[in-house]
């Protein structure tokens, strides 16, 4: 999905515009008019028809799941589709099967950009509702099993919390029962103070999720700039965690002891490694698959560890046994349960 201005020449720009709905070759570096699929209840069939098909037996999901990503601010589209690729090979690797997509908004790829970036986030959330997540909510409405997750990186944190506000001001979206599954921030440039639960702006974000996980590291650097530009006294979740009061769907994991210990892979732009890293790392991956799996309370992911601080991102392997815990097989049969 793409939130960028169509160009003359038929190319996608760093300016916002009608969402649209495209269909990427899994070799291309871009993407353009020629990609774009003309039936958004076209490209959601076929999306869920993949995750469908591609059934993860870890996962309480009954039938598949899809995991959109939210990029951040200075991406281009070459980087967006790098990331979430690299994000989708992860986490096949680490044993979560399901299909990943991108919302791609328009973020320049200058730093310097990073306000106006916010300024592109915000105007393109309603975006973000009107199509995609009533295109959900029709589905819901169909009885579809399709599983939904987010994970946002960075301003794209802003980007999800703000289309979430703006489906509450949507009558047929406000009036209708609609939820998404999981819902990761990792690097997330939002206030610690935005997730409270006495904060308005993220009442209707809680409202529709089922369950919310904030990866955060003190040794974020772009964060400590983002925290500078509001002259300190707005802590970003992504590197300082949860507030205190925040609502008992939410869970922190600190990633700082873990990334204190890594050492970047060749070829990464080290300039983002504090705050990017997340998308390239294994052992992230292989927590963040039992996370949208569901099967494993937060508490008792094998791959977080108990510390005075709370919950600490670790390297430890999958359950032995867990193949043979029949999840899909139980939650289906749960779900036949409920009325």
């Amino acid at each position: 999905m793409t939130a960028r201005t169509l160009s003359k020449e038929r190319g996608f720009t760093n300016e916002p515009g009608p969402l649209r709905f495209v269909k990427v070759p899994r070799d291309a570096t871009l993407y353009d008019a020629r990609h774009v699929v003309g039936s958004p209840g076209q490209w959601a069939a076929e999306v869920r028809d993949v995750a469908d098909g591609n059934e993860n037996p870890n996962s309480i999901s009954p039938s598949g799941d899809v995991l959109i990503f939210v990029h951040g601010y200075n991406n281009a589209i070459s980087h967006v589709l790098e990331r979430m690729r690299m994000l989708r090979k992860n986490l096949l690797a680490e044993g979560w099967r399901g299909e990943v997509v991108a919302f791609d908004w328009p973020s320049a790829n200058q730093t310097l950009n990073y306000l106006e970036d916010r300024h592109d986030g915000a105007s393109v959330a309603s975006e973000l509702v009107t199509k995609a997540i009533r295109l959900l909510s029709e589905g819901q409405k169909r009885n579809c099993p399709t599983n939904v997750h987010i994970i946002a990186h960075s301003a794209g944190g802003y980007v999800t919390m703000e289309a979430f506000v703006q489906a509450e001001k949507k009558g047929e979206l406000f009036r209708a029962d609609w939820r998404i599954g999981q819902v990761v921030f990792i690097a997330g440039d939002v206030s610690t103070a935005s997730l409270s639960e006495k904060s308005e702006w993220s009442g209707p974000f809680f409202k529709r999720i089922m369950r919310f996980t904030n990866y955060y590291s003190p040794y974020d650097a772009a964060l400590a700039v983002s925290n500078a530009k509001r002259l300190g006294i707005s802590p970003r979740a992504g590197r300082s965690g949860l507030p205190k009061d925040a609502p008992h769907k939410a869970v922190d994991v600190n990633c700082g002891p873990y990334f204190n210990a890594l050492k970047p892979p060749a070829g990464w732009d080290e300039r983002s490694w504090t705050h990017s890293w997340y998308i390239s790392d294994r052992v992230f991956a292989r927590d963040l698959a039992m996370t949208l799996e569901g099967g494993i309370d937060r508490t008792a992911i094998p791959t977080r560890e108990k510390a005075a601080e709370g919950l600490v991102l670790a390297d430890h392997p999958r359950p032995a046994y867990q193949s043979h815990w029949q999840i899909k097989e139980t939650a289906r049969f749960e779900e036949s349960r409920i009325v």
